[in-house]
């Protein structure tokens, strides 16, 4: 078995105890390998291991794996999530080869991805990405302003609402991390419970990663990001 094989089983080892703890269903939780700054070799030893959603960062990079990994795998079908900022001049790249955002936070980006969407290809998957601790320096709507951007975001066409995304401050301590999470939780129950007809499909609680997981899981996560957990630790290039 290669490391990123080990690797994913004992993430997803963690999974499936965290939803046992929180008597969950480990079924309930989808995977997300974050494969940002790791080549299509890396990305194509986690599909043999049977791992089929992965989430980019970095666009170009992204897409560069996608086209390879759609050559080198023709018969098998990914789901590429698009987890990292958009700019205006990137809209089209994702519009065109992903299948999920969980960034947007913004109208206009959502506007632009509902535009450049070819019609031949699903509606993109969008999860609107909340700051929900209020960091100065993070991406994210606003909490309070979040029911308004999912409503204009679901009104679009090419585009469907599945959920939202939270990035918040690192804790040290699981109960912390449970209690940043939860805010997240309650804002995500609130707006799936008005049960509105353009919000059908809002089922995604996009929370967690290699470090916090289990108290993602914990607050009610239904996808974790997790990246060192299963490819190893980054090596970034100098600035």
């Amino acid at each position: 078995m290669t490391t990123i094989a080990n690797n994913l089983q004992q993430v997803l080892g963690r999974m499936a105890q965290a939803c046992t703890a929180a008597s969950r269903d480990p079924a309930s939780v989808l995977l997300l390998a974050v494969s940002k700054t790791f080549g299509a070799d890396a990305v194509t030893e986690a599909v043999a291991a049977g791992q089929r959603d992965f989430g980019e960062n970095y666009i170009q990079e992204g897409v560069d794996k996608i086209i390879a990994l759609r050559a080198a795998e023709p018969a098998v079908a990914l789901q590429w999530h698009c987890i990292g900022p958009i700019q205006s001049n990137k809209t089209r790249l994702v519009a065109e080869h992903f299948d999920w955002v969980h960034t947007v936070d913004r109208l206009k980006i959502a506007e632009r991805l509902s535009a450049q969407r070819p019609e031949h290809l699903a509606p993109l998957q969008i999860c609107v990405q909340v700051n929900i601790d209020g960091g100065a320096t993070k991406s994210g709507v606003a909490p309070a302003d979040t029911l308004e951007l999912v409503r204009a975001v679901a009104k679009l066409p090419r585009l469907v609402v599945r959920g939202i995304m939270s990035i918040p401050d690192h804790a040290p301590e699981f109960e912390a991390q449970r209690a940043l999470h939860a805010g997240a939780k309650a804002l995500f129950d609130q707006i799936a419970a008005l049960q509105e007809p353009s919000l059908e499909h809002f089922d995604t609680l996009s929370l967690g990663m290699t470090a916090d997981l289990e108290a993602a899981i914990h607050a009610g996560s239904t996808m974790v990001r997790v990246g060192t957990g299963i490819f190893g630790g980054r090596a970034y290039p100098a600035a």
